[in-house]
């Protein structure tokens, strides 16, 4: 057999990516090869329980290295679509693929599956949809003589939904939607919702008054809720309705002097001290920024380390 070289390479970050691309092969009758990491031992570029898929056309959606072994894992489960039986292989420390190094050290095991469990596929496709956690069961070969199984627990994409208005509100939209966030829209300004509405995951909502309540139905554990304005008067209603979710991140734009003014407001507006010492404000791991991309970066690097030592 003379196995094609390997098509093109999607680097898809989430497991909801890969899972919504088996679902949609599923849908379409066309076969693909389920690639998961079983074992991690020293450093790795991904996490254990990281996916990704070969087509029959020997396109790959995902990744499991920052490209020292991907190509070959592609190259293997063209191979493995063919002979139709599944394959795990180790890379790194023991393994017998000595010409391919990690350089981060340490040894990753992967389990490649041409015929993979299509009705659990498309139940977690499902699940991600309903924003509900999923859970996949991987199996090793018979005749591996390793005896791997392993379960792993995959979340909801996480969401990111911006209230604002300006400069940081656009590049919080754009920075958000480029590291792979589900981004949620809300603004004042009809202008900043043409320019970056596209970005929008829903319909972005043009907000009319700041004194309408809310009942932000996207909001829940997976999401980040943040307020971009200037002209704080927007806020309060905003923030009053997202602090009755059960967000895991919920910040606001401005200095220690209006971070306190805005605690005040929301006090008489009945909202407890339970409930404020959740809001977040100044916003970001860098204090005193003055341009809107660093802003962006910074805030989003603080919601980033908020979901991990949540996971953690």
């Amino acid at each position: 057999m003379t196995t094609p070289q390997p098509n093109e390479m999607v680097y898809a970050e989430h497991a909801s990516d890969i899972i919504s691309k088996g679902a949609a092969l599923i849908a379409a009758s066309r076969p693909f090869a389920l690639i998961t990491s079983l074992e991690i031992e020293g450093g790795a570029a991904r996490n254990v329980g990281s996916l990704a898929l070969v087509d029959e056309a020997g396109a790959m959606t995902g990744y499991l290295s920052n490209g020292c072994i991907d190509r070959d894992i592609q190259l293997h489960a063209q191979k493995s679509l063919h002979t139709k039986r599944k394959k795990v292989i180790r890379y790194g420390e023991g393994s017998r693929y000595a010409d391919l190094k990690l350089p981060c050290g340490g040894a990753l095991t992967v389990l490649i599956d041409p015929n993979p469990d299509t009705d659990a596929i498309c139940a977690a496709a499902a699940c991600f949809a309903k924003r509900q956690p999923v859970r996949l069961t991987f199996h090793s070969p018979d005749d591996s003589g390793e005896g791997l199984s392993r379960t792993f627990t995959y979340d909801p994409r996480h969401r990111l939904v911006l209230a604002g208005r300006g400069a940081i509100f656009r590049s919080m939209a754009q920075i958000g939607n480029a590291t792979g966030y589900e981004v949620h829209l809300l603004s004042p300004d009809a202008a900043d919702l043409s320019a970056v509405g596209h970005l929008s995951a829903s319909p972005p909502l043009y907000l009319t008054t700041p004194n309408r309540e809310y009942v932000f139905d996207i909001l829940d554990a997976h999401s980040a809720f943040l307020t971009l304005f200037h002209d704080h008067d927007w806020e309060p209603h905003l923030l009053r309705s997202a602090l009755t979710k059960p967000v895991r991140f919920i910040g606001s734009l401005g200095s220690h002097r209006t971070h306190d003014m805005r605690c005040e407001t929301l006090r008489h507006m009945g909202v407890s001290d339970i409930s404020l010492a959740r809001l977040r404000g100044p916003i970001g791991l860098v204090p005193s920024l003055r341009d809107a991309s660093s802003i962006a970066i910074s805030a989003l690097a603080e919601i980033v380390a908020t979901f991990q030592n949540a996971d953690v």
